[in-house]
């Protein structure tokens, strides 16, 4: 099975990486928040509760 790329605030980041937040339902939003976190870091509150967070190739 695959990982998954979709995590809510409170989940820890299954990896070391970039993420930045995406809409519920995984659709782009305007100026979206990006972070940076180490496996084992939990994912902070989006800027809204219809938003959550995305891993991204990106840096």
């Amino acid at each position: 099975m695959g990982q998954n790329h979709q995590f809510k605030p409170g989940q820890k980041a299954p990896n070391n990486g970039t993420y930045i937040e995406i809409g519920d339902s995984g659709s782009p939003v305007t100026n979206p928040r990006k972070i940076h976190l180490k496996k084992g870091q939990p994912f902070p509150e989006a800027s809204n509760h219809e938003r959550i967070w995305s891993y991204t190739r990106k840096p």
